[in-house]
């Protein structure tokens, strides 16, 4: 109760702080319809339940952003540790990999090109084999 009553005295308050003046009418509302017209107490209490709906509605579209942006923020904190790992693997990946050239290069060079005949017999040798069993089925 005493809530409504400091309502109230804040809103005569704040026309007074503004310099703002009823009109002559004594209407605060611009409207012509006179469903707008303030009719006291029940006008004020109108219009304090319409702000707190509004404060309500307001307050629950903020959470939402909030817990929002959270997730966003721990969503990019997660990406960012996997992609750091991911990066991690591809480096030893490709340290691994260098070093598989590097012997095969190492052995090709001592083996000269019989290597080559080796890879070429092997290659004939599955082809061979994919055709029996193209024309077997």
């Amino acid at each position: 109760m005493s809530q409504r009553i400091k309502a109230t005295n804040s809103l005569r308050d704040r026309s007074g702080l503004l310099g703002v003046t009823p009109p002559s009418s004594g209407r605060s509302s611009p409207f012509d319809d006179n469903r707008y017209q303030p009719t006291g107490q029940r006008f004020v209490d109108d219009l304090e339940g319409q702000n707190d709906e509004h404060l309500e509605g307001l307050s629950a579209k903020v959470k939402l952003l909030k817990d929002i942006t959270t997730a966003i923020g721990s969503e990019v904190r997660d990406s960012t540790v996997q992609l750091s790992q991911m990066n991690d693997a591809f480096a030893e990946t490709s340290g691994i990999l260098s070093g598989t050239f590097r012997r095969m290069n190492n052995m090709a060079g001592r083996q000269g090109c019989r290597w080559l005949w080796y890879i070429v017999f092997l290659i004939v040798v599955f082809w061979f084999f994919i055709v029996v069993w193209w024309f077997r089925r």
